[in-house]
């Protein structure tokens, strides 16, 4: 990395990449040459091409709503003093609306309750945890989905008995005009409209991002700032960091490196690849498979096929000893935000792709399981047809099958609090076979979009399950339904799943664990 550091760098405004024209010294001047640095800066929505122009024209308000978000702020600030003491935050989406502000309250230091499965336990611990002190944020992009109309239906029932000021305890993030926003109206409750021309990932500064993590105090106004400062170098041809990373992106992903592993470099901002990762996955379509790597040398985050990226707030990386990286990303949050957002569509259009294609939603009408295949102690294998029964041997055959363009899903319906330890299957699958391994919670995770990989789909069995209020099911059984509506999804695609469901979640973990550092291509 301190060669890394040696070589030219794009910096502004405090943010600095480094070694992005060592990937491809001709791929900035590609983009130059269309123009792409001031297009992309004036939100021309012709950029990715004819058949994405028309969804293009209306969401490529992310390049400046640092700008319109900063009539939020004295609504914010109010908000915040009216609701002081309610000091409890919760957060409460899906499809990926929490990251940003999970990762703006984690890198900032402030707490912040995050529900976005339909797992009971995460649910039961927030419930426990100062119910009446409690501000439960909703956030989506439309209506109300089954998940987050079962978190507010539950915390509707706590506080039942609090009376009329019931209503002050929920705070709606939503689009004007949608569902959500309606609903916010029927429930009483404060609404603060998202902008209309953000969607997706691309939405962490608008109020998706800002308003639970100002709720969780923390200082939103610097992150705007810093976004605003970054953005005068958006339509420069150098020192625009944003416009390097994009092209090596790009460059990499045209040339067969299309494994991109962010990797967390000791100085700060660790959850900002999980947010960066997802970003680059959607506006892709899938040419750059992002790998949320542990730490630079974790198995899996080097090697042929992969960008290396380190990821930090700092300009001096602090990295393993030894473990180098091909580009490092280094500065203030805010400013990663919109460099992040403008170099995926940078990449985007460099691999002429949509950035802005909408992936196909996973049904949960699917149909019922079969008997498992077999059950090894606290495990049950439901393998597909022409598998092994015995988990070990289905878990070689998911493995060995993978194609030279394929690469091994690991997704997680569990507890991703409780149930932590299961993502360590990531780096010894990856050790063990020398592939590329992602690993995800469902259903942040959307498994089902992936065209490109063999599937392992975990589950687990739950003892303290909770009845949703007003409907006929429990969380349990919604959280299996939304696992079986992904796996019904590939199956539609033609995708490989292999199925492990743990009858006994510690000990089924601990036996996956034991079972994944065994395998070996």
């Amino acid at each position: 990395m301190s060669d890394l550091l040696a070589g030219p760098a794009d910096i502004a405004a405090g943010l600095a990449v480094h070694g992005a024209d060592a990937v491809d010294r001709s791929a900035r001047a590609g983009l130059v040459a269309r123009d792409v640095p001031a297009r992309l800066a004036a939100q021309d929505p012709t950029l990715w091409g004819a058949d994405a122009e028309a969804a293009a024209r209306g969401r490529l308000g992310w390049v400046d709503t640092h700008c319109r978000s900063r009539d939020l702020l004295p609504q914010l600030a109010e908000l915040a003093a009216e609701l002081g003491d309610l000091d409890h935050v919760v957060l409460a989406g899906t499809g990926g609306v929490t990251l940003a502000a999970e990762v703006i309250a984690g890198c900032l230091g402030r707490p912040l309750t995050v529900l976005d499965s339909a797992d009971p336990g995460p649910v039961r611990a927030a419930l426990a945890d100062r119910p009446a002190r409690t501000v439960l944020v909703l956030a989506g992009p439309s209506g109300l989905d089954p998940t987050t109309d079962a978190h507010l239906r539950v915390w509707r029932q706590e506080w039942q008995d609090a009376g009329p000021e019931a209503d002050r305890h929920v705070v709606v993030v939503a689009p004007p005009g949608s569902e959500l926003a309606a609903l916010a109206d029927e429930l009483g409750a404060v609404l603060i409209p998202t902008d209309p021309e953000v969607a997706g990932p691309w939405s962490a500064l608008t109020a998706f991002g800002l308003v639970p993590a100002a709720l969780a105090g923390a200082p939103v106004t610097e992150l705007l700032d810093e976004a605003a400062a970054l953005a005068d170098a958006l339509d420069r041809e150098r020192d625009n960091p944003a416009l390097a990373l994009g092209a090596a992106l790009g460059a990499a992903a045209a040339g067969g490196r299309s494994t991109v592993a962010l990797v967390p470099d000791g100085t700060g901002l660790d959850g900002l690849r999980h947010w960066a990762g997802a970003l680059l996955g959607a506006a892709t379509g899938g040419r750059v498979l992002p790998l949320a790597a542990e730490s630079p040398d974790a198995p899996g985050a080097t090697g042929p096929g992969v960008l290396t990226i380190g990821i930090g707030g700092a300009l001096a990386p602090g990295v393993t000893p030894g473990v180098a990286a091909d580009v490092a990303v280094n500065g203030p949050l805010g400013a990663q935000f919109l460099t992040w957002s403008y170099a995926a569509a940078t990449a985007a259009a460099a691999l002429r792709v949509d950035p802005f294609a909408e992936p196909a939603a996973a049904s949960t009408d699917a149909p019922a399981d079969p008997p498992p295949s077999s059950v090894d102690g606290a495990v049950e294998v439901y393998a597909p047809t022409g598998a092994p029964a015995d988990l070990a041997g289905a878990l070689r055959w998911l493995v060995d099958g993978l194609g030279p363009d394929e690469h091994l899903a690991v997704t997680a319906h569990l507890d991703r609090f409780a149930d932590a330890a299961a993502a360590g299957l990531r780096p010894l699958l990856a050790r063990g076979t020398g592939r590329p391994v992602t690993f995800g919670w469902g259903p942040r995770h959307p498994s089902h979009t992936d065209g490109r990989a063999r599937h392992l789909q975990i589950t687990g069995a739950v003892t303290d399950d909770l009845a949703v209020p007003g409907r006929p099911y429990t969380f349990a059984e919604l959280q299996a339904a939304q696992a079986a509506g992904d796996r019904w999804a590939l199956a539609g695609r033609e995708r490989p799943v292999l199925r492990l469901h743990l009858t006994e979640r510690a000990a089924g973990v601990a036996q996956l664990l034991d079972t994944a550092g065994r395998t070996r291509t």
